[in-house]
């Protein structure tokens, strides 16, 4: 089993592991330009980790232009390019640096896009943005990972700006943009103490009610506070996992 060596890795999730074991496999010549990469199955059992990490893994090497997957025939090599710094090639969440950094980046950006959801969402979109909330409610009072759901309200409000460059921003952040998942090493996320989650729930309804109120401002003001205090939230916790 070619499991990540743990001497060479300290600091990094094993989703970074996983794709820079990938990378140094392509750059050796294992896989030429055209072949099909080993199944899913095949490199969960080759690296000893579970279904997400390869699956993001790939997502990874897809975003950096290294692989291109093909509806039922599987994962292959593209042609190599000319290097391209391409962008948050090097986010790894397991650095406070790379932590704080996305968060101050999200905070700009999603600060304006809840403000412009406030001014122009659909009676259709302000539904969805409920139902996401909603989710994200019920899986914290259920105390089952919230992170998927905290995803989906995020993207209802980029999508209730009805400017589509808000959306392509959050989907090329990807794992990026919900670091609690990002942080565990086996696909999963984060737990957070009952109290903040609490506080996140609450924070995120902040967020709701000024929307649907059509407070730009409060929009604005409610997105930026979460974001803020999500800085808080996370540094604290990798000061706890270490």
């Amino acid at each position: 089993m070619n499991t990540p060596d743990p001497s060479t890795s300290q600091g990094k999730t094993l989703v970074a592991q996983v794709t820079d074991a990938l990378r140094s496999q392509i750059a050796k010549g294992r896989y030429n330009p055209g072949d099909r990469l080993p199944s899913e199955a095949q490199l969960t059992q080759e690296f000893g980790v579970s279904r997400t990490v390869v699956r993001e893994a790939i997502a990874a090497l897809r975003s950096d232009g290294l692989v291109e997957p093909r509806q039922g025939a599987g994962v292959f090599l593209l042609e190599r390019s000319a290097p391209d710094r391409r962008p948050f090639h090097n986010v790894d969440l397991a650095r406070v640096s790379s932590l704080i950094e996305m968060l101050e980046l999200r905070t700009a950006v999603e600060g304006d896009a809840a403000a412009l959801a406030a001014l122009r969402r659909s009676p259709g979109q302000e539904g969805k943005l409920i139902e996401a909330f909603d989710a994200f409610r019920t899986c914290a009072a259920a105390g089952k990972p919230t992170a998927e759901a905290d995803f989906a309200f995020h993207v209802a409000i980029a999508e209730a700006t009805n400017n589509p460059r808000f959306g392509e921003f959050l989907e090329m952040l990807g794992p990026a943009l919900i670091p609690r998942r990002a942080m565990v090493e086996n696909g999963g996320e984060a737990a957070l103490p009952a109290h903040e989650l609490d506080r996140l729930v609450d924070e995120h309804e902040a967020i709701l009610i000024a929307i649907q109120n059509g407070d730009e401002d409060g929009a604005r003001s409610a997105m930026r506070e979460h974001l803020r205090k999500s800085q808080t939230r996370y540094r604290s916790m990798l000061r706890t996992a270490r």
